[in-house]
């Protein structure tokens, strides 16, 4: 078969998967199980060092910054990821961002011995700052080293790593394994693991072809790396557009954050990137996650089993997000996203109205248990795989690293903010807090459907001419500004 020939690209994606996305799956679903016993080691710490216990509601103030930390550091990281790959290359920054992992991991694994809660919130700030650049890079590097026809499949196994980063999160926290009072510090010290095994792995492999070509202008470097990765040797169609997208660069001051979101000739690819790709955290998914216990309450489900069941909600992302990836290429991006965006609504909002009469009868509670699972579903077949996929299509080269700040800054922001506030949202609203996420589903549908052209199958040059039909009124407007791009990002 012809794709057997891109096996060291596939091998690439799975290498760039363990230490990128599948760290961020780890660090968003394993901090759970071991809160007791954490917040029991904060309050043993305090005692040895004041000789009273901690105040209930200073242990959990300091529990909630330790779980909070993680989208502080991430967001530092997608800021960073806008300087780190341009200046040192994508290789070599994920490089740094594994040594920042492996320090994280031996600051989590020493905390007890030491005493320190400290050395935990530390280890979350870093382990964040390592998720937060390491998924832009991850992605950043993988679109840029892929061929056109694979380049959805691929990108969008950054959410499949996601997804299995959950469940093995959920997993290995069972009390059966680390989840234990003595187990919890090598439970928070795995992500060193995934992120030694990317720095030993990845040195094997070539710098990105379009980063080499396009940013350090070395044709032989970029012909030799698609050579070793794809097995092909005419490569004249995919150097033809390095190219052009070279050519239009020169002379261009570099772009900065602030090009981004002012220049008219990406204006529509940024409305694309923050509405329903970055602003993926607002779909109420990390709610429903939240929420869903509490249904699984109503239902009688005992606690005991609960983590259980969180693990199968896990699974079912990472089903779901699988079947993505062999969906996209045939499907098309908009109309993936778009649909599960529609469907998701509406399926949160049937959820609503259930939620609001379970009383009425008993086969309701575990009718909405299926409806938690229908939108988990739905959210990986579309808006979970497509997210990760889509930013990949949207800016050349010299946009992307400022594109991927922003991306990582909305996204970074929405988890903090939505995790914060969604309690006292639930507080005021009850049920019918979903409603919130089923405008924001509605709202991104429509914007999808109706405004967004299809990008699969489709050269980045190619991308750029069809968002310029939305970005400038008239022709003339398009062939004066085209060529507005920059060779790197600056800060």
């Amino acid at each position: 078969m012809a794709s057997i020939k891109y096996w060291r690209l596939y091998l690439l994606t799975v290498i760039l998967g363990i230490g990128g996305s599948f760290q961020y799956g780890i660090q968003v679903s394993f901090i759970a199980p071991p809160a007791e016993h954490i917040q029991s080691f904060v309050n043993y710490t305090w005692m040895w060092r004041y000789g009273s216990p901690v105040e209930d509601s200073s242990n959990q103030l300091i529990w909630s910054f330790i779980v909070a930390v993680l989208s502080l550091g991430a967001w530092a990281g997608a800021i960073h990821s806008g300087s780190f790959p341009v200046k040192y290359g994508r290789k070599k920054a994920l490089l740094i961002n594994n040594v920042v992992a492996m320090v994280a991991a031996l600051l989590m694994l020493f905390s007890r011995t030491a005493r320190s809660f400290e050395m935990i919130l530390l280890g979350r700030f870093l382990y964040g700052y390592n998720v937060g650049l390491g998924v832009s890079v991850h992605l950043m590097y993988l679109g840029e080293s892929s061929p056109k026809e694979l380049r959805g499949f691929l990108t969008l196994t950054g959410s499949i790593f996601i997804a299995f980063g959950k469940v093995f999160g959920q997993i290995i926290g069972i009390k059966e394994l680390l989840g234990t009072d003595n187990a919890w510090p090598l439970l928070l010290a795995i992500s060193g693991l995934p992120a030694f095994f990317q720095f030993t792995t990845l040195l094997l492999f070539p710098e990105s072809p379009r980063y080499t070509y396009i940013d350090k202008g070395d044709t032989e470097a970029c012909k030799r790396a698609l050579q070793w990765l794809w097995q092909e040797e005419d490569l004249k169609e995919e150097l033809s557009d390095m190219q052009k997208e070279r050519e239009s660069a020169l002379g261009q001051k570099a772009k900065t954050v602030k090009d981004v979101l002012t220049s008219r000739c990406v204006r529509w690819q940024l409305l694309t990137l923050a509405i329903p790709c970055a602003g993926v955290q607002l779909c109420g998914i990390n709610a429903l996650y939240f929420y869903a216990f509490d249904i699984f309450r109503e239902s009688g489900v005992p606690e005991s089993q609960m983590h259980y069941l969180a693990i199968g909600i896990g699974a079912t992302e990472l089903i779901t997000v699988s079947l993505c990836s062999f969906l996209i290429d045939r499907a098309g991006r908009k109309k993936l996203m778009g649909y599960g965006y529609l469907l998701m609504g509406t399926t949160m909002a049937i959820l609503s109205v259930m939620l609001s009469i379970k009383d009425l009868n008993p086969v309701i509670p575990y009718l909405n248990i299926c409806l938690i699972f229908c939108v988990i579903s739905i959210y990986g077949l579309g808006p979970s795989g497509v997210s990760m996929a889509l930013p990949a299509d949207l800016f050349l080269q010299a946009w992307r690293p400022s594109a991927y700040v922003i991306s990582g800054t909305i996204n970074w922001i929405g988890m903090f903010l939505v995790g914060l506030c969604f309690g006292y949202i639930v507080d005021a609203l009850g049920q019918f807090c979903f409603l919130i996420f089923v405008v924001y589903c509605f709202l991104s549908a429509a914007f999808l459907i109706y405004f967004v052209p299809e990008t699969k199958g489709k050269t980045m040059v190619e991308i750029m001419m069809d968002f310029n039909q939305l970005n400038f009124k008239n022709k003339s407007e398009i062939n004066i500004e085209v060529h507005d791009v920059g060779k790197g990002t600056k800060f």
